[in-house]
């Protein structure tokens, strides 16, 4: 595994692309609630860190057994 800065804030296009989903995903769940995923305001831009985005993706981690 190569060193990834997890503080490094992303755009919402970037953190779209590391999670598999579309910008405008991301923008109904920060506009509803749905989930859980932190972000950073900057002005009007949305930003997110990469840390949060891999402790989005534990959180979903189920192991079925």
């Amino acid at each position: 595994m190569t060193n990834i800065d997890t503080t490094k804030l992303l755009t919402r296009k970037q953190a779209a692309e590391f999670l598999g989903v579309k910008e405008a995903t991301l923008a109904h769940w920060k506009c509803t609630g749905r989930y859980n995923l932190s972000s950073v305001k900057i002005g009007r831009l949305v930003k997110y860190r990469i840390s949060d985005l891999e402790q989005f993706i534990a959180r979903g981690v189920c192991s079925y057994e």
